[in-house]
């Protein structure tokens, strides 16, 4: 078995990073993004890779000087049970705690996931209003929303 790297993705890991999440983007699961769109905030990815394959990814998405959200957290199906997800989330929490941020936001439909990292679910008219009229209105179900949201302090 060959050792996971994590870092941040170069512009041209971006195709690969938008085919590992097709599938769950059209199930409504995450939300879509461009290719565009990722370039613009590609420093705020993570990468997991394994013999130089993108095995699952995150972002960390600065909202304000206190708050921060994980992002687009996938793992390859093959790959879903190995830790690579918890370490995802841990590195960004890592780096949201660097750069000072308070707490970090998740919207999931993983929330014992979540809950086993520490985060506690809170209610949605606790999020952020710039965050439903940036993100949430792109979503497939909006408004008819089934995640949870989750919150950590940092």
């Amino acid at each position: 078995m060959a050792k996971i790297s994590y870092q941040k993705p170069k512009l041209s890991d971006i195709p690969k990073m938008l085919e590992l999440v097709k599938e769950d983007v059209e199930k409504g699961v995450i939300l879509p993004r461009s290719s565009d769109e990722m370039a613009t905030n590609i420093r705020s990815y993570i990468v997991a890779k394994e013999d130089g394959e993108i095995v699952g990814y995150t972002a960390l998405h600065i909202h304000s000087m206190d708050l921060a959200e994980i992002r687009s957290l996938i793992v390859r199906k093959d790959k879903r049970g190995e830790g690579i997800g918890k370490e995802l989330v841990k590195k960004a929490l890592d780096e949201g705690k660097s750069l000072g941020v308070k707490d970090v936001l998740a919207l999931t439909y993983s929330k014992d996931f979540f809950e086993r990292l520490g985060f506690n679910e809170i209610e949605k008219n606790q999020i952020p209003e710039h965050k439903i009229w940036q993100d949430c209105i792109k979503c497939k179900h909006f408004p008819i929303c089934n995640e949870v949201a989750m919150m950590k302090e940092v």
